[in-house]
């Protein structure tokens, strides 16, 4: 009798401290890949009255739960081309390409059938590929700025999600003409996705 209670006690013990250590390392993946429509704010103080155009374009991310509800998430995709245009000029001046890494750190909501979450982080822009028509004219290269986002996972089956994701990027520079600082423009997007992740 006493052999059976001390097996029971260590089985239990052992259980125990199985489900307290998963509970301490407990972590996953999920990657998603998502269709954006990139809208720009288009924020202009420069005189000019520039604006680059809207656009849709792939996004990948990686997210990593540091429990069931809460996960950092890296945002990803490949330098995007956007026209620029000037209303002074009245017609476009030039193209620029914007490579925009956002990490954000994201608290998911437990709910039945679907989990929607709330994030927030920073963004970091690097523009390149600058070629302005206008003699003279210059933006500066790098953008650092604030990024929200609220979306939802719908599970699919398996592993996989169907995701619907919204964000608004803080993204800006200064813009010189002959190395005279005229002001800064705000490109600023709201960025829309829908996509598919998986969890692993």
């Amino acid at each position: 009798m006493k052999k059976k209670a001390l097996t029971a006690i260590v089985l239990a013990s052992t259980l125990l401290a199985g489900n307290a250590f998963a509970q301490a390392t407990e972590g996953s993946w999920m990657v998603r890949v998502r269709a954006v429509n990139l809208t720009s704010a288009n924020t202009d103080n420069t005189g000019l009255g520039l604006s680059v155009n809207n656009k849709t374009f792939p996004e990948l991310d990686v997210s990593y739960f540091i429990n069931k509800n809460v996960a950092v998430e890296l945002i990803l995709t490949v330098p995007q081309e956007h026209t620029v245009n000037s209303t002074v000029v009245g017609s476009d001046i030039g193209t620029l390409s914007q490579l925009p890494p956002t990490l954000l750190v994201q608290y998911h909501f437990d709910a039945p059938g679907f989990k929607p979450y709330v994030g927030a982080g920073i963004n970091y822009t690097k523009f390149s590929s600058v070629n302005l028509t206008v003699p003279g004219a210059d933006i500066d290269r790098d953008s650092f700025g604030a990024a929200v986002q609220v979306g939802v996972d719908i599970p699919l089956s398996g592993n996989m999600v169907l995701n619907f994701d919204l964000k608004k990027v803080y993204i800006g520079t200064d813009v010189s003409l002959n190395g005279a600082n005229l002001g800064s423009f705000k490109v600023d997007p709201v960025l829309f996705g829908m996509g598919v992740g998986w969890r692993f």
